[in-house]
């Protein structure tokens, strides 16, 4: 099976810098998109960043010009670096990868247990 394991979560105080890493094992044939989405308390889960194998990447605009999405296609891996935290950016962090699972045929979407980044003075 496919899991997805994501890291670098916790608290930070605003203007601060985190980054998540998310590291994608199991039987792996191929990933297509990576990307990262959130949820605050209350609120509906949204794209954060997106990036697809060739490196083209996609950014809401809450976080353009403070988060930056990369990969490591050699070791399944994507991260998203976050600078200039603001409060408004707290919420739960989920890491998702589109995986072409080997012998199936068949790409899945699927999703990591989450993290927990909370910015706070």
């Amino acid at each position: 099976q496919v899991q997805l394991v994501e890291s670098g979560g916790g608290l930070v105080q605003p203007g601060g810098s985190l980054r998540l890493s998310c590291a994608v094992s199991g039987r792996i044939f191929s990933i297509n998109v990576m990307g990262w989405y959130r949820q605050a308390p209350g609120k509906e889960r949204e794209l954060v960043a997106a990036i697809a194998s060739g490196g083209s990447t996609n950014y809401a605009d809450s976080v353009k010009g403070r988060f930056t999405i990369s990969r490591d296609n050699a070791k399944d891996t994507v991260y998203l670096q976050m600078n200039s935290l603001k409060p408004e950016d707290t919420a739960v962090y989920y890491c998702n990868a589109d995986v072409g699972v080997a012998g199936s045929g068949r790409y899945l979407e699927v999703w990591g247990q989450g993290t927990l980044v909370t910015v706070s003075s």
